[in-house]
């Protein structure tokens, strides 16, 4: 008789195998057997009757805010949102106060996350015209992601939007730089064109142009330099089609906001909520944003969970900042379009977890098989709830969407073989650890 340390039972999991029942045995923080296991002695036992066991959901796009902003959000009570979704492992964006650009910053973001952070993480460091000739140091340093360049500008001072620095970034280091694709001038040229008190402006001033001539700017710069990029929350159709002849080099995510809300009815609902960079566009970008991931184009789920008060939300347009929360409700907005048919089971386990690994190398993560590590997000696919302000742990407490029906829920995040969230209610203590990737190991040990 094989002993586990933890053996989920009678689970619907979603793997290589494709989908049926099992049982999961984990041993030392990693999946040890999948099968029958019935007979098998566990110091832990948890029946997953009913319910579908998903390797870990990996949100490779939030911002948490810290440090600097943390009236916004902090890295506790992000991460805190995450394992409450459902998810295992974040990414964390530099444009905190200062940026995240140096080694001694990503340190003190590390440092910072320790015993602290509910999930798994690594943080991005930002590229800037200052630190361009570092930046192959800075992307092998322990814990963090890559790279993330802003061609257009955002929340924060970060900002690379002439093609000479942004060629001098991506000559520097090897791996895969992720960018937010808004071609700066176009914007400011447009920033006339923004009518105070009418969000929906917000799509004029940045509209679809913006972004496309941004990303064609990005893939010819790429591949003059030789270098991966990943392109950041994808908006319009036309991107999709262009990203679709540059695959050898890119990557593209897209988010749920994006796929699940269109202008101007969004605007119209949630006002200045709905306001985000690049802009949530009309039905027709949207389901360009769907084509691209039912033709494999898309190969990410990011949520962009970038918070912002109510009240700061409540200043008039232009005046209102950007960003909206995500993390927390990237699973329950997704699922509940599975169950609407538009994606299927393995479709979203390979845009929020296969999907990350491949793109950023993560070591032992991302899969939901023996000898990778124990992260799994378990779902009720028929439990109907409703998404309320009041369940979202960010620190601005609300979500756009506050009093949506959806037909899926999580209901369990576990990390490294350890129960951390059930049922709503999380582990005793916080004990996130920094993600490895295969590109440093060696660097690392």
């Amino acid at each position: 008789m094989t002993a586990f340390d933890l053996v989920i039972r009678n689970a619907t999991c979603v793997s290589h195998r494709g989908i049926g029942q099992a049982d999961v045995g984990v041993r030392g923080g990693k999946t040890a057997a999948i099968g029958d296991l019935s007979q098998a002695a566990a110091g832990q036992v948890i029946d997953a009757t009913g319910l579908h066991l998903l390797p870990g959901v990996v949100d490779s796009q939030v911002h948490f805010r810290e440090p600097g902003l943390e009236h916004k959000e902090d890295l506790e009570s992000g991460s805190r949102g995450a394992v409450l979704g459902g998810v295992t492992t974040v990414f964390e964006m530099p444009n905190t106060k200062p940026s995240t650009t140096t080694a001694e910053a990503l340190q003190y973001k590390l440092d910072r996350a320790l015993n602290r952070m509910w999930c798994d993480h690594a943080f991005y460091v930002g590229a800037a015209a200052e630190n361009a000739a570092l930046l192959g140091e800075l992307e092998r340093l322990p814990g963090c992601c890559g790279v993330k360049l802003f061609m257009g500008a955002s929340t924060g001072d970060l900002l690379v939007h002439e093609d000479e620095t942004i060629l001098r970034v991506l000559q520097s280091g090897s791996r895969r730089v992720s960018v937010h694709s808004e071609d700066e001038q176009r914007m400011r040229d447009r920033k006339a064109l923004a009518e105070e008190g009418n969000v929906l402006s917000h799509t004029v001033v940045r509209d679809d142009q913006s972004a496309i001539i941004a990303t064609q700017r990005l893939l010819r710069l790429a591949r003059q330099a030789g270098r991966r990029v990943h392109v950041l929350h994808v908006t319009t159709a036309d991107e999709i089609e262009l990203l679709a002849r540059h695959k050898d080099i890119a990557t593209v995510e897209v988010t749920p906001q994006h796929l699940t809300l269109a202008a101007p009815d969004c605007y119209e609902a949630l006002g200045t909520r709905a306001q985000m960079n690049p802009p949530i566009r009309g039905a027709h970008h949207r389901d360009g944003l769907w084509k691209g991931i039912a033709d494999g184009i898309v190969d990410v789920l990011g949520s962009d969970h970038a918070p912002h008060t109510l009240e700061e939300k409540a200043k008039p347009y232009p005046a209102s900042p950007s960003g909206m929360t995500g993390v927390q409700t990237l699973v329950p907005v997704m699922l509940d379009h599975v169950n609407a048919g538009r994606l299927n089971l393995q479709q979203f386990v390979d845009l929020t977890s296969a999907g990350p690994a491949r793109i950023w190398g993560m070591a032992g993560k991302g899969r939901l098989a023996v000898g990778w590590d124990a992260d799994y997000t378990v779902v009720d696919m028929n439990a109907s709830r409703t998404i309320e302000d009041g369940w979202i742990a960010s620190r601005v407490g609300w979500t756009p969407f506050d009093g949506r029906q959806v037909s899926a829920w999580p209901i369990g995040t576990i990390i490294r073989g350890q129960r951390v969230m059930w049922d709503g209610q999380l582990a005793d203590a916080a004990a996130g650890q920094p993600v490895r990737f295969n590109d440093t190991l060696r660097a690392h040990g």
